[in-house]
């Protein structure tokens, strides 16, 4: 795991740290531009260069797409996105408005290929490995629901973890020259094997191999959420310990992202708190009258009073100083996780939980009509910063 790299990280950003690497320039730039970029009102723009093209699976609105295009622009590539797929429309049309000239459809990744194991490439396959063209990067998240810890229903054993080999199929047919899956940290333990089922299949096809778990929260995302990641390159590269070491810093706090937010007026669907049930209201007066961040049992409905309950955090309120928890769909309910504003009475806001994940404030949800479709979206989202340090990290290595 790469976590404990990071764990003696001084608390001056920026200080050179023992048995770290020291950070290079570039890294030294994309920590100074953070907070531009996530209060920034407008995109970067490729200045020329050679191309980087990426194909994107699974692409949800494209948080994944939008670390890569921000690494090219800052290796004064052109970026384009070659092909998006993902099967929700609202995620596909808020994809669109944020990648215009992109080609996003809205498909099921099952059918665009003829399966997921290794084989002769299909002449429907062949016909769309034509129309993307040349491919530098192939990126992913296939759907993790079912290898999640939160799942109590098919942990560790879901139809939907079956997608994951997908990404090794879609490498034999763009044939990348890296590829990058994202998922949860409990992919490893999955029951059919989806990791090393896919490791093996990337390796046949000549890849070259590093997987480990990230915590983002080191790399400047001020959330505590830790994602699983397998690097294939066909170039040898360092291992993700080594190859992401120079782009570590000091955790950042809730209020470093979102503490200018607290009075922005409630004029569009994404500055909207959403409408508490009494109880729930009731409860987050509670704490605001007594001062407390952590709701007592009293208060709490009869399946949360066990002191000794997994998820304590359900029902509390952040702190200003403190990293969030994991952002997930139901950032809107105090029921769901720690949600409930340092200082408002009421859960988050769908801007705030975006700035979590480290979505700016330039990407545009203008086309999301429902409350339920925006936190899917946002909750489900990779913060483009860990795409983004791994683009970075790949092209300073010429391996894409």
């Amino acid at each position: 795991m790469l976590k404990h790299i990071f764990d003696d990280l001084r608390e001056t950003q920026g200080e050179e740290t023992e048995g770290l690497p020291p950070a290079s320039p570039s890294a030294a730039e994309m920590l100074q531009g953070d907070e531009g970029f996530l209060r920034g009102r407008s995109r970067s723009e490729p200045v020329g260069g050679p191309p980087l093209r990426w194909v994107d699976l699974f692409a949800g609105c494209g948080a994944m797409s939008l670390g890569v295009w921000e690494a090219a622009c800052a290796d004064k590539r052109r970026a384009e996105v070659a092909l998006a797929v993902d099967f929700a429309e609202a995620a596909v049309a808020v994809f669109r408005d944020n990648f215009e000239h992109a080609d996003a459809r809205c498909d099921d990744i099952t059918k665009l290929l003829t399966g997921c194991e290794r084989g002769e490439i299909s002449p429907e396959e062949e016909a769309l490995k034509a129309a993307v063209g040349r491919v530098d990067l192939l990126i992913g998240g296939p759907p993790c629901q079912g290898h999640s810890d939160l799942n109590n229903f098919s942990r560790r054993d879901d139809p939907r973890n079956r997608l994951y080999p997908y990404m090794a199929r879609a490498a034999e047919v763009f044939d990348p020259k890296a590829v990058i899956i994202e998922n949860v940290k409990g992919v490893p333990h999955d029951r059919t094997g989806v990791l090393a089922y896919t490791s093996a299949y990337l390796e046949e096809l000549g890849y070259h191999l590093s997987d480990g778990l990230i915590d983002v929260s080191h790399f400047g995302v001020a959330q505590k959420r830790v994602r699983h990641v397998l690097l294939a390159t066909k170039q040898p590269v360092p291992g993700l310990e080594r190859l992401l070491a120079p782009y570590a810093m000091a955790p950042r706090s809730i209020r470093w992202a979102i503490g200018d937010l607290t009075g922005v007026p409630p004029m569009t669907l994404i500055d909207r708190t959403s409408t508490p049930s009494k109880d729930n209201a009731r409860r987050m007066s509670y704490l605001f009258e007594n001062d407390l961040f952590d709701l007592p049992d009293s208060e709490r409905p009869p399946c949360h009073r066990d002191k000794a309950h997994t998820y304590r955090s359900v029902y509390g309120r952040m702190r200003w100083e403190d990293l969030a928890q994991t952002v997930t769909s139901g950032f809107y309910s105090m029921c769901m996780g720690r949600y409930v504003h340092p200082e408002r009475i009421s859960t988050l806001t769908a801007h705030e939980a975006a700035r979590l994940q480290f979505i700016p404030d330039s990407f545009s949800f203008g086309s999301v009509t429902t409350r339920t479709a925006l936190a899917e979206m946002i909750g489900n989202a990779v913060p483009p910063k860990l795409t983004y340090i791994l683009v970075r990290a790949l092209l300073k290595q010429g391996a894409i």
